[in-house]
């Protein structure tokens, strides 16, 4: 199969996101022009994180994101979409299962540390503070 063929595929967007096994790990659905498009699902919260290389962009599907920035939160529902620029400090964070669409031009999942300790392997959040 060639990229070609590949980018003309139906995705699952449901089915990707009940494949996923950890909060907060990527999966790679698609690429257009350099930019990585993957869906996550979330519950807890990040590390606070930057990303020097590049704009996160999050477009919420279920359940509410709340995109902390240093300055503000910013409260995402369903069809909601927020982009970080590059080198904005920001920690992500859910009190339900979030299930979203992440933009950028590569996995930024474990960059800087975002995603915690406590979701490898399929594990839950316990009450972890949000700050830094």
């Amino acid at each position: 199969m060639t990229d070609l063929d590949a980018k003309q595929d139906r995705v699952s967007i449901p089915e990707q996101l009940g494949a996923l096994t950890e909060f907060w790990s990527q999966q790679i659905v698609g690429e257009a022009n350099g930019t990585l498009l993957k869906v996550a699902k979330g519950i807890g919260s990040t590390r606070w994180h930057t990303h020097d290389d590049q704009d996160e962009t999050f477009l919420v599907f279920e359940g509410h994101l709340t995109v902390q920035l240093r300055d503000r939160d910013v409260e995402l529902g369903p069809g909601d979409l927020l982009i970080v620029p590059q080198g904005v400090e920001h920690c992500p964070k859910a009190d339900e299962e979030t299930r979203f669409l992440i933009m950028g031009t590569s996995v930024t999942s474990n960059a800087a540390g975002g995603k915690p300790d406590w979701s490898a392997a399929g594990g839950l959040p316990d009450t972890e503070p949000s700050g830094s």
